[in-house]
């Protein structure tokens, strides 16, 4: 981050303020979210060697709680350099404690700006003294991050890496169904170590809303299920696994006596991508 010649790296941006641009704050060390702790499920065995793991028993998949820490930054107290416009230390702090103090909010790393994390933050201190404040930001958030662009949403191609980047519009948004039984198979990289459950947008002309079964064979699920038209996140649908996802989708009809090829419409899958 660039200002009259002078860099400050590692800012975070809470909601829509930036803690360099809009507070003038420095970071005491480069900002890291600490890591979940995991939830475990062990079982002793009296009389016996060992003990039973039952911590993926339920799910399938491991579980994290929350990530909690603190943030420490820096601010001068005097009029300094680059700072264009330039507040009193007791206004920086009435500001962020105005702006974040018990909030939940979304929060990106400029180290990292493809994924954000979202939870509760609070000022816990502030220390001042001649030369320089130092206020602590702890954070309570989510075990994962996620990325900012869902599987639907238009890409920007100035920042797009193409070594790593991957659009999804195409594979996830404006499908096109009708009442033949369609497969669709979803890579296991399109999803990630997040299991997420998607919101369905669907619009059919003629009919009801989609017949779905839903083919998660990692998990052990295949489930179906009737979907109306419009908008609706399906819990029992989980993205995670090693292998592929399949989803067979056909139209329902208004009156069984409309013909076929005027039943017919659009899908999209709507989710985000999550990491630890």
């Amino acid at each position: 981050m660039m200002e009259g010649g002078f860099k400050v790296y590692h800012s975070i941006t809470f909601g829509d303020k930036n803690t360099w641009d809009d507070w003038h704050l420095a970071p005491a060390t480069r900002p890291v979210f600490a890591p979940p702790a995991l939830k475990t499920k062990i079982i002793d065995i009296p009389g016996g060697d060992g003990a039973i793991d039952l911590t993926e028993a339920l799910t399938k998949y491991p579980v994290y709680n929350n990530r909690t820490g603190s943030f420490e930054f820096i601010v001068v107290n005097d009029f300094y350099e680059p700072v264009k416009t330039h507040e009193e230390w007791y206004e920086v702090y009435s500001n962020i404690m105005d702006y974040l103090h018990g909030k939940t909010m979304r929060v990106i790393l400029e180290d990292d700006k493809d994924y954000f994390y979202e939870g509760r933050f609070t000022v816990s201190e502030w220390v001042s003294d001649k030369n320089f404040s130092k206020i602590n930001i702890d954070y309570n958030v989510g075990p994962y991050k996620w990325e900012v662009k869902s599987t639907i949403d238009d890409w920007l191609w100035d920042p797009f890496n193409f070594t790593k980047d991957m659009t999804t519009i195409t594979l996830y948004r404006n499908l096109s169904v009708d009442t033949t039984n369609k497969l669709f198979t979803f890579k296991r990289e399109h999803f990630s170590r997040a299991p997420v459950s998607p919101t369905f947008h669907i619009n059919v002309q003629n009919g009801t809303g989609i017949h779905a079964n839903f083919i998660n064979e990692s998990l052990g699920i295949n489930i179906q299920r009737d979907i109306l038209n419009g908008s609706h996140k399906v819990p029992d649908f989980i993205f995670y696994g090693e292998k592929d996802v399949k989803l067979y989708i056909r139209c329902l009809k208004n009156n069984p006596s409309t013909p076929d090829a005027n039943v017919k419409g659009t899908l999209s899958i709507e989710f985000r991508k999550g990491r630890l």
